[in-house]
Protein backbone atom coordinates (compact mmCIF):
# COMPACT_ATOMS: atom_id res chain seq x y z
CA UNK A 1 0.00 0.00 0.00
CA UNK A 2 1.42 3.38 -0.93
CA UNK A 3 1.26 6.78 0.69
CA UNK A 4 -2.25 8.17 1.20
CA UNK A 5 -3.81 5.17 -0.56
CA UNK A 6 -7.33 3.99 0.22
CA UNK A 7 -8.05 0.38 1.19
CA UNK A 8 -8.63 -2.10 -1.61
CA UNK A 9 -12.31 -2.36 -2.45
CA UNK A 10 -12.52 -5.94 -1.13
CA UNK A 11 -11.06 -4.85 2.20
CA UNK A 12 -12.98 -1.60 2.64
CA UNK A 13 -15.62 -2.99 4.99
CA UNK A 14 -13.07 -4.71 7.27
CA UNK A 15 -10.68 -1.76 7.38
CA UNK A 16 -13.21 1.00 7.95
CA UNK A 17 -13.41 0.15 11.61
CA UNK A 18 -9.63 0.29 11.94
CA UNK A 19 -9.56 3.66 10.21
CA UNK A 20 -12.27 4.99 12.51
CA UNK A 21 -10.24 3.83 15.51
CA UNK A 22 -7.17 5.60 14.17
CA UNK A 23 -9.02 8.87 13.59
CA UNK A 24 -10.48 8.85 17.11
CA UNK A 25 -7.17 7.97 18.74
CA UNK A 26 -5.15 10.46 16.73
CA UNK A 27 -7.61 13.25 17.43
CA UNK A 28 -7.03 12.64 21.13
CA UNK A 29 -3.29 13.24 20.85
CA UNK A 30 -3.38 15.68 17.92
CA UNK A 31 -3.04 18.90 19.96
CA UNK A 32 0.39 17.79 21.16
CA UNK A 33 1.46 15.74 18.11
CA UNK A 34 0.47 18.37 15.56
CA UNK A 35 2.03 21.18 17.56
CA UNK A 36 5.27 19.20 17.73
CA UNK A 37 5.05 18.49 14.00
CA UNK A 38 4.70 22.19 13.22
CA UNK A 39 7.80 22.97 15.29
CA UNK A 40 9.85 20.47 13.28
CA UNK A 41 8.48 21.75 9.95
CA UNK A 42 9.34 25.34 10.89
CA UNK A 43 12.87 24.16 11.63
CA UNK A 44 13.09 22.57 8.17
CA UNK A 45 12.63 18.96 9.28
CA UNK A 46 10.10 16.12 9.01
CA UNK A 47 8.23 14.45 11.88
CA UNK A 48 6.19 11.26 11.67
CA UNK A 49 4.17 9.30 14.19
CA UNK A 50 5.43 5.79 13.59
CA UNK A 51 5.62 2.13 14.52
CA UNK A 52 3.68 0.78 17.46
CA UNK A 53 1.88 4.09 17.94
CA UNK A 54 0.27 3.89 14.49
CA UNK A 55 -0.49 0.18 14.92
CA UNK A 56 -2.14 0.77 18.30
CA UNK A 57 -4.08 3.74 16.97
CA UNK A 58 -5.52 1.52 14.22
CA UNK A 59 -6.41 -1.07 16.86
CA UNK A 60 -8.11 1.58 18.98
CA UNK A 61 -5.71 1.14 21.92
CA UNK A 62 -3.22 4.00 21.62
CA UNK A 63 -1.73 4.77 25.02
CA UNK A 64 0.09 7.81 26.34
CA UNK A 65 3.51 6.78 24.96
CA UNK A 66 4.03 8.08 21.42
CA UNK A 67 6.86 7.17 19.04
CA UNK A 68 8.07 9.57 16.37
CA UNK A 69 10.81 9.52 13.75
CA UNK A 70 12.51 12.48 12.09
CA UNK A 71 15.36 13.44 9.79
CA UNK A 72 16.65 15.76 12.53
CA UNK A 73 19.68 14.53 14.46
CA UNK A 74 19.51 14.43 18.29
CA UNK A 75 21.19 17.83 18.81
CA UNK A 76 18.68 19.47 16.46
CA UNK A 77 15.77 17.64 18.10
CA UNK A 78 16.87 18.97 21.49
CA UNK A 79 17.01 22.50 20.09
CA UNK A 80 13.48 22.18 18.65
CA UNK A 81 11.80 20.86 21.81
CA UNK A 82 13.73 22.91 24.37
CA UNK A 83 11.35 25.30 26.09
CA UNK A 84 8.34 23.43 24.75
CA UNK A 85 8.69 20.08 26.46
CA UNK A 86 7.90 19.97 30.16
CA UNK A 87 10.80 17.58 30.71
CA UNK A 88 13.49 16.03 28.51
CA UNK A 89 15.66 12.92 28.89
CA UNK A 90 18.57 11.69 26.79
CA UNK A 91 19.00 8.09 27.99
CA UNK A 92 18.51 6.79 24.42
CA UNK A 93 20.69 9.38 22.77
CA UNK A 94 23.32 6.84 21.62
CA UNK A 95 20.55 5.20 19.57
CA UNK A 96 19.36 8.55 18.22
CA UNK A 97 16.40 8.85 20.62
CA UNK A 98 15.41 11.91 22.66
CA UNK A 99 12.58 11.61 25.18
CA UNK A 100 10.18 14.33 26.26
CA UNK A 101 6.95 14.87 28.15
CA UNK A 102 4.11 17.22 27.34
CA UNK A 103 0.51 17.38 28.61
CA UNK A 104 0.66 13.90 30.16
CA UNK A 105 2.10 12.27 27.00
CA UNK A 106 5.53 10.62 26.88
CA UNK A 107 7.19 11.24 23.53
CA UNK A 108 10.19 9.47 22.03
CA UNK A 109 11.68 11.13 18.97
CA UNK A 110 14.23 9.07 17.02
CA UNK A 111 16.37 10.07 14.07
CA UNK A 112 15.77 8.01 10.90
CA UNK A 113 17.85 4.88 11.28
CA UNK A 114 19.42 2.28 9.05
CA UNK A 115 20.90 0.28 11.93
CA UNK A 116 21.89 -3.35 11.72
CA UNK A 117 23.76 -5.93 13.75
CA UNK A 118 27.26 -6.87 12.65
CA UNK A 119 26.34 -10.59 12.89
CA UNK A 120 28.95 -11.05 15.65
CA UNK A 121 28.39 -8.74 18.63
CA UNK A 122 25.21 -8.40 20.64
CA UNK A 123 24.77 -4.67 20.11
CA UNK A 124 23.29 -2.78 17.17
CA UNK A 125 25.44 -0.57 14.99
CA UNK A 126 23.52 2.68 14.72
CA UNK A 127 23.68 4.46 11.38
CA UNK A 128 21.39 7.42 10.74
CA UNK A 129 19.13 7.13 7.74
CA UNK A 130 18.07 9.89 5.39
CA UNK A 131 14.40 9.23 4.62
CA UNK A 132 11.18 7.72 5.94
CA UNK A 133 11.04 4.87 3.40
CA UNK A 134 14.44 3.57 4.48
CA UNK A 135 13.49 3.90 8.14
CA UNK A 136 10.25 1.93 7.70
CA UNK A 137 12.01 -0.87 5.81
CA UNK A 138 14.39 -1.52 8.72
CA UNK A 139 11.54 -2.02 11.18
CA UNK A 140 10.68 -5.44 12.54
CA UNK A 141 7.20 -6.14 11.13
CA UNK A 142 4.87 -4.60 8.55
CA UNK A 143 2.29 -3.79 11.24
CA UNK A 144 4.99 -1.63 12.85
CA UNK A 145 6.15 -0.10 9.57
CA UNK A 146 3.37 2.46 9.06
CA UNK A 147 3.64 6.20 9.64
CA UNK A 148 1.45 9.29 9.92
CA UNK A 149 3.23 12.48 8.88
CA UNK A 150 2.65 15.56 11.04
CA UNK A 151 0.98 17.95 11.04
CA UNK A 152 -0.69 17.07 7.72
CA UNK A 153 -1.71 13.50 8.75
CA UNK A 154 -0.47 11.84 5.58
CA UNK A 155 -0.56 8.04 5.96
CA UNK A 156 2.41 6.01 4.70
CA UNK A 157 2.30 2.23 4.42
CA UNK A 158 4.81 0.95 1.84
CA UNK A 159 4.79 -2.68 3.03
CA UNK A 160 1.08 -3.44 3.40
CA UNK A 161 0.93 -3.18 7.17
CA UNK A 162 -2.73 -2.15 7.12
CA UNK A 163 -3.64 -5.27 5.14
CA UNK A 164 -1.65 -7.46 7.55
CA UNK A 165 -3.30 -5.76 10.50
CA UNK A 166 -6.70 -6.57 9.03
CA UNK A 167 -5.65 -10.18 8.29
CA UNK A 168 -4.01 -10.49 11.74
CA UNK A 169 -0.72 -11.65 10.25
CA UNK A 170 2.84 -10.99 11.44
CA UNK A 171 5.15 -10.44 8.47
CA UNK A 172 8.49 -8.66 7.98
CA UNK A 173 8.97 -5.70 5.58
CA UNK A 174 12.15 -7.23 4.17
CA UNK A 175 12.99 -10.91 3.67
CA UNK A 176 12.65 -12.44 7.16
CA UNK A 177 16.15 -13.92 6.93
CA UNK A 178 17.55 -10.45 6.38
CA UNK A 179 15.40 -8.96 9.14
CA UNK A 180 16.32 -11.62 11.70
CA UNK A 181 19.96 -11.53 10.64
CA UNK A 182 20.01 -7.82 11.50
CA UNK A 183 18.43 -8.40 14.91
CA UNK A 184 17.75 -12.00 16.03
CA UNK A 185 15.61 -10.75 18.91
CA UNK A 186 12.93 -10.05 16.30
CA UNK A 187 12.21 -13.77 16.19
CA UNK A 188 11.24 -13.67 19.84
CA UNK A 189 9.31 -10.45 19.21
CA UNK A 190 7.29 -12.27 16.55
CA UNK A 191 6.19 -14.81 19.14
CA UNK A 192 5.54 -12.00 21.61
CA UNK A 193 3.26 -10.13 19.20
CA UNK A 194 1.44 -13.37 18.40
CA UNK A 195 0.75 -13.71 22.13
CA UNK A 196 -0.17 -10.07 22.70
CA UNK A 197 -2.30 -9.47 19.60
CA UNK A 198 -3.58 -13.02 18.93
CA UNK A 199 -2.06 -12.79 15.43
CA UNK A 200 -0.69 -15.61 13.27
CA UNK A 201 2.93 -15.67 12.10
CA UNK A 202 3.33 -15.72 8.30
CA UNK A 203 4.67 -19.11 7.03
CA UNK A 204 7.84 -17.46 5.67
CA UNK A 205 8.48 -15.84 9.04
CA UNK A 206 7.82 -19.12 10.87
CA UNK A 207 10.25 -20.98 8.59
CA UNK A 208 12.98 -18.38 9.09
CA UNK A 209 12.51 -18.54 12.87
CA UNK A 210 13.11 -22.29 12.74
CA UNK A 211 16.19 -22.03 10.52
CA UNK A 212 17.77 -19.15 12.45
CA UNK A 213 16.87 -20.01 16.06
CA UNK A 214 20.54 -20.45 17.01
CA UNK A 215 21.18 -16.78 16.13
CA UNK A 216 19.28 -15.87 19.29
CA UNK A 217 22.46 -16.81 21.17
CA UNK A 218 23.90 -13.44 20.06
CA UNK A 219 21.34 -11.58 22.15
CA UNK A 220 21.88 -10.64 25.80
CA UNK A 221 19.95 -12.48 28.50
CA UNK A 222 18.36 -9.24 29.65
CA UNK A 223 16.83 -8.44 26.24
CA UNK A 224 15.55 -12.01 25.90
CA UNK A 225 14.10 -11.85 29.41
CA UNK A 226 12.20 -8.64 28.70
CA UNK A 227 10.64 -10.00 25.50
CA UNK A 228 9.78 -13.33 27.11
CA UNK A 229 8.10 -11.57 30.04
CA UNK A 230 5.93 -9.59 27.64
CA UNK A 231 5.08 -12.80 25.78
CA UNK A 232 4.06 -14.66 28.93
CA UNK A 233 1.96 -11.66 29.97
CA UNK A 234 0.22 -11.51 26.60
CA UNK A 235 -3.48 -12.02 26.07
CA UNK A 236 -2.77 -15.44 24.56
CA UNK A 237 0.53 -16.73 26.00
CA UNK A 238 -0.16 -20.28 24.83
CA UNK A 239 0.19 -19.31 21.16
CA UNK A 240 3.48 -17.60 21.91
CA UNK A 241 4.82 -20.53 23.93
CA UNK A 242 3.93 -23.02 21.19
CA UNK A 243 5.80 -20.87 18.68
CA UNK A 244 8.89 -20.87 20.89
CA UNK A 245 8.88 -24.66 21.09
CA UNK A 246 7.89 -25.37 17.47
CA UNK A 247 10.60 -23.10 16.03
CA UNK A 248 13.34 -24.22 18.43
CA UNK A 249 13.67 -20.77 20.04
CA UNK A 250 12.78 -22.13 23.48
CA UNK A 251 15.73 -24.52 23.27
CA UNK A 252 18.08 -21.50 23.15
CA UNK A 253 17.01 -19.89 26.44
CA UNK A 254 14.32 -22.05 28.11
CA UNK A 255 15.17 -25.68 27.27
CA UNK A 256 13.11 -26.93 30.22
CA UNK A 257 9.97 -26.03 28.29
CA UNK A 258 10.96 -28.17 25.32
CA UNK A 259 12.02 -30.90 27.73
CA UNK A 260 8.43 -31.28 28.91
CA UNK A 261 7.62 -33.13 25.70
CA UNK A 262 8.17 -36.48 27.37
CA UNK A 263 8.19 -39.47 25.06
CA UNK A 264 5.18 -41.70 25.61
CA UNK A 265 5.69 -45.43 25.04
CA UNK A 266 3.12 -48.16 24.87
CA UNK A 267 4.18 -49.67 28.20
CA UNK A 268 4.34 -46.46 30.26
CA UNK A 269 1.25 -44.44 29.54
CA UNK A 270 1.04 -41.02 31.16
CA UNK A 271 -0.44 -37.69 30.25
CA UNK A 272 1.48 -35.35 27.98
CA UNK A 273 3.30 -33.10 30.46
CA UNK A 274 3.87 -30.38 27.84
CA UNK A 275 0.20 -30.10 26.94
CA UNK A 276 -0.74 -30.34 30.61
CA UNK A 277 1.61 -27.44 31.39
CA UNK A 278 0.10 -25.23 28.70
CA UNK A 279 -3.36 -25.99 30.10
CA UNK A 280 -2.18 -25.07 33.61
CA UNK A 281 -0.87 -21.73 32.30
CA UNK A 282 -4.20 -21.11 30.58
CA UNK A 283 -6.06 -21.98 33.79
CA UNK A 284 -3.82 -19.66 35.82
CA UNK A 285 -4.61 -16.78 33.46
CA UNK A 286 -8.33 -17.37 34.08
CA UNK A 287 -7.77 -16.98 37.84
CA UNK A 288 -6.14 -13.56 37.54
CA UNK A 289 -8.17 -10.78 39.04
CA UNK A 290 -6.58 -7.71 37.47
CA UNK A 291 -3.85 -7.59 34.84
CA UNK A 292 -1.02 -10.07 34.33
CA UNK A 293 0.37 -11.86 37.38
CA UNK A 294 3.77 -12.82 35.99
CA UNK A 295 4.77 -14.72 39.14
CA UNK A 296 1.68 -16.94 38.93
CA UNK A 297 2.04 -17.50 35.17
CA UNK A 298 5.75 -18.32 35.45
CA UNK A 299 5.12 -20.74 38.31
CA UNK A 300 2.41 -22.43 36.25
CA UNK A 301 4.84 -22.72 33.32
CA UNK A 302 7.67 -24.16 35.44
CA UNK A 303 5.74 -26.24 37.99
CA UNK A 304 6.48 -29.59 36.30
CA UNK A 305 9.93 -28.94 34.79
CA UNK A 306 11.37 -31.43 37.28
CA UNK A 307 9.42 -34.33 35.79
CA UNK A 308 11.78 -35.34 32.95
CA UNK A 309 14.66 -35.76 35.43
CA UNK A 310 12.57 -37.74 37.93
CA UNK A 311 10.57 -39.95 35.59
CA UNK A 312 10.59 -43.61 36.66
CA UNK A 313 8.64 -46.65 35.50
CA UNK A 314 7.71 -49.17 38.19
CA UNK A 315 7.45 -52.96 37.86
CA UNK A 316 3.74 -52.58 37.22
CA UNK A 317 4.39 -50.17 34.35
CA UNK A 318 3.13 -47.13 36.28
CA UNK A 319 5.02 -43.89 35.77
CA UNK A 320 6.11 -41.80 38.74
CA UNK A 321 7.89 -38.48 39.22
CA UNK A 322 8.89 -38.60 42.89
CA UNK A 323 10.13 -35.29 44.33
CA UNK A 324 9.79 -33.55 40.97
CA UNK A 325 8.68 -30.41 42.82
CA UNK A 326 12.06 -30.26 44.60
CA UNK A 327 14.02 -30.80 41.40
CA UNK A 328 11.71 -28.40 39.56
CA UNK A 329 12.29 -25.65 42.12
CA UNK A 330 16.04 -26.04 41.72
CA UNK A 331 15.81 -25.94 37.92
CA UNK A 332 13.51 -22.92 38.05
CA UNK A 333 15.89 -20.98 40.26
CA UNK A 334 18.84 -21.74 38.00
CA UNK A 335 16.96 -20.86 34.80
CA UNK A 336 15.57 -17.57 36.12
CA UNK A 337 19.01 -16.62 37.40
CA UNK A 338 20.44 -17.29 33.94
CA UNK A 339 17.72 -15.08 32.44
CA UNK A 340 18.66 -12.31 34.90
CA UNK A 341 15.33 -12.08 36.70
CA UNK A 342 15.46 -10.15 40.00
CA UNK A 343 16.15 -12.30 43.05
CA UNK A 344 12.83 -11.49 44.74
CA UNK A 345 10.81 -12.51 41.66
CA UNK A 346 12.86 -15.69 41.28
CA UNK A 347 12.40 -16.58 44.95
CA UNK A 348 8.62 -16.28 44.73
CA UNK A 349 8.30 -18.36 41.56
CA UNK A 350 10.66 -20.99 42.95
CA UNK A 351 8.71 -21.21 46.21
CA UNK A 352 5.44 -21.77 44.36
CA UNK A 353 7.00 -24.55 42.28
CA UNK A 354 8.30 -26.19 45.45
CA UNK A 355 4.92 -25.94 47.18
CA UNK A 356 2.57 -26.88 44.34
CA UNK A 357 2.17 -30.53 45.42
CA UNK A 358 1.68 -29.90 49.13
CA UNK A 359 -2.12 -30.00 48.86
CA UNK A 360 -2.37 -33.53 47.50
CA UNK A 361 -3.23 -35.95 50.26
CA UNK A 362 -5.42 -33.45 52.08
CA UNK A 363 -8.53 -35.20 50.80
CA UNK A 364 -7.50 -38.42 52.55
CA UNK A 365 -8.10 -36.73 55.89
CA UNK A 366 -4.46 -36.82 56.98
CA UNK A 367 -4.05 -33.13 57.70
CA UNK A 368 -4.17 -31.88 61.27
CA UNK A 369 -4.62 -28.25 62.22
CA UNK A 370 -0.85 -28.21 62.62
CA UNK A 371 -0.42 -29.24 58.98
CA UNK A 372 -2.77 -26.49 57.88
CA UNK A 373 -0.81 -23.93 59.88
CA UNK A 374 2.44 -25.08 58.28
CA UNK A 375 0.87 -24.91 54.82
CA UNK A 376 -0.15 -21.30 55.43
CA UNK A 377 3.13 -20.38 57.13
CA UNK A 378 5.28 -21.89 54.36
CA UNK A 379 3.24 -20.13 51.66
CA UNK A 380 3.37 -16.79 53.48
CA UNK A 381 2.30 -13.94 51.22
CA UNK A 382 2.15 -16.40 48.30
CA UNK A 383 -0.89 -18.21 49.75
CA UNK A 384 -3.39 -16.63 47.36
CA UNK A 385 -1.19 -17.52 44.37
CA UNK A 386 -0.67 -21.03 45.72
CA UNK A 387 -4.45 -21.48 45.89
CA UNK A 388 -4.71 -20.44 42.23
CA UNK A 389 -1.76 -22.57 41.10
CA UNK A 390 -3.08 -25.66 42.86
CA UNK A 391 -6.52 -25.26 41.33
CA UNK A 392 -4.96 -24.58 37.91
CA UNK A 393 -3.00 -27.82 38.17
CA UNK A 394 -6.18 -29.89 38.10
CA UNK A 395 -6.48 -30.73 34.39
CA UNK A 396 -7.93 -34.23 34.60
CA UNK A 397 -10.67 -35.10 32.12
CA UNK A 398 -12.26 -37.39 34.71
CA UNK A 399 -15.19 -35.28 35.87
CA UNK A 400 -15.65 -37.21 39.09
CA UNK A 401 -11.97 -36.86 40.03
CA UNK A 402 -11.95 -33.16 39.08
CA UNK A 403 -15.07 -32.53 41.17
CA UNK A 404 -13.52 -34.33 44.15
CA UNK A 405 -10.27 -32.35 43.92
CA UNK A 406 -12.24 -29.11 43.70
CA UNK A 407 -14.34 -30.06 46.72
CA UNK A 408 -11.22 -31.03 48.70
CA UNK A 409 -9.58 -27.69 47.99
CA UNK A 410 -12.78 -25.84 48.87
CA UNK A 411 -12.70 -27.67 52.20
CA UNK A 412 -9.05 -26.74 52.77
CA UNK A 413 -9.72 -23.06 52.07
CA UNK A 414 -12.70 -23.16 54.43
CA UNK A 415 -10.53 -24.76 57.08
CA UNK A 416 -7.82 -22.13 56.64
CA UNK A 417 -10.46 -19.42 57.01
CA UNK A 418 -11.79 -21.05 60.20
CA UNK A 419 -8.37 -21.34 61.82
CA UNK A 420 -7.43 -17.85 60.63
CA UNK A 421 -10.50 -16.50 62.42
CA UNK A 422 -9.19 -18.03 65.64
CA UNK A 423 -5.49 -17.32 65.16
CA UNK A 424 -3.30 -14.85 63.33
CA UNK A 425 -2.38 -17.23 60.49
CA UNK A 426 -1.19 -14.38 58.31
CA UNK A 427 1.70 -13.85 60.72
CA UNK A 428 2.59 -17.04 62.54
CA UNK A 429 5.27 -16.06 65.04
CA UNK A 430 6.41 -17.39 68.42
CA UNK A 431 4.39 -16.35 71.43
CA UNK A 432 7.51 -14.69 72.90
CA UNK A 433 9.70 -12.25 70.99
CA UNK A 434 13.48 -12.01 71.10
CA UNK A 435 13.53 -9.52 73.94
CA UNK A 436 11.34 -11.73 76.13
CA UNK A 437 13.54 -14.75 75.34
CA UNK A 438 16.73 -12.89 76.33
CA UNK A 439 15.15 -11.57 79.53
CA UNK A 440 13.78 -14.95 80.65
CA UNK A 441 16.94 -16.93 79.85
CA UNK A 442 19.37 -14.19 80.83
CA UNK A 443 21.30 -14.45 77.57
CA UNK A 444 22.61 -11.77 75.18
CA UNK A 445 21.70 -11.52 71.49
CA UNK A 446 23.14 -14.44 69.55
CA UNK A 447 22.58 -17.99 68.26
CA UNK A 448 20.82 -19.16 71.44
CA UNK A 449 18.06 -16.61 70.93
CA UNK A 450 17.62 -17.75 67.35
CA UNK A 451 17.36 -21.40 68.36
CA UNK A 452 14.86 -20.59 71.09
CA UNK A 453 12.79 -18.49 68.68
CA UNK A 454 12.74 -21.33 66.14
CA UNK A 455 11.65 -23.84 68.81
CA UNK A 456 8.80 -21.60 69.96
CA UNK A 457 7.66 -21.11 66.38
CA UNK A 458 7.52 -24.89 65.91
CA UNK A 459 5.38 -25.10 69.04
CA UNK A 460 3.12 -22.36 67.68
CA UNK A 461 2.68 -24.25 64.42
CA UNK A 462 2.10 -27.56 66.14
CA UNK A 463 -0.25 -26.50 68.91
CA UNK A 464 -1.56 -23.06 68.01
CA UNK A 465 -1.25 -19.95 70.20
CA UNK A 466 0.00 -20.33 73.78
CA UNK A 467 -0.77 -17.87 76.55
CA UNK A 468 2.13 -16.04 78.20
CA UNK A 469 2.54 -18.46 81.11
CA UNK A 470 2.44 -21.55 78.88
CA UNK A 471 4.91 -20.01 76.43
CA UNK A 472 7.35 -19.15 79.22
CA UNK A 473 7.04 -22.63 80.71
CA UNK A 474 7.76 -24.20 77.32
CA UNK A 475 10.79 -21.97 76.81
CA UNK A 476 12.21 -22.93 80.20
CA UNK A 477 11.55 -26.63 79.56
CA UNK A 478 13.42 -26.37 76.24
CA UNK A 479 16.30 -24.45 77.82
CA UNK A 480 16.72 -27.10 80.53
CA UNK A 481 16.68 -29.88 77.93
CA UNK A 482 19.36 -28.00 75.98
CA UNK A 483 21.50 -27.59 79.12
CA UNK A 484 21.22 -23.82 78.99
CA UNK A 485 19.83 -23.49 82.52
CA UNK A 486 19.69 -25.70 85.63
Amino acid sequence: MSESSAPHAADRRELTGAQRNAVAELLRVSPVADELGRRFVRAGHELHLVGGSVRDALLGRLGDDLDFCTDAHPDETLRIIKGWAESIWETGREFGTIGAQRDGLRLEITTFRAESYDQVTRNPVVVYGTNLTEDLRRRDFTINAMAVSLPEHRFTDPHGGLDDLSAKVIRTPADPRESFGDDPLRMLRAARFAAQLRFAVHPDVHAAMGRMAADLDRITAERIRDEFTKLLCGADPITGLRLLVDTGLAERFLPELTGLKLEIDEHAQHKDVYEHTLTVVENAVSFEEEGCDFILRMAALMHDVGKPATKAVGPDGRVSFHHHEVVGARLTKARMKAMRYPKDITAKVTALVALHLRFYGYGRGEWTDSAVRRYVADAGDLLSRLHKLTRSDCTTRNRRKAAQLGADYDALEDRIARIAAEEDLARVRPDLDGNAIMELLGVPPGPVVGRAWKHLKEQRLEHGPLDRDAAEAELLRWARAEGLID
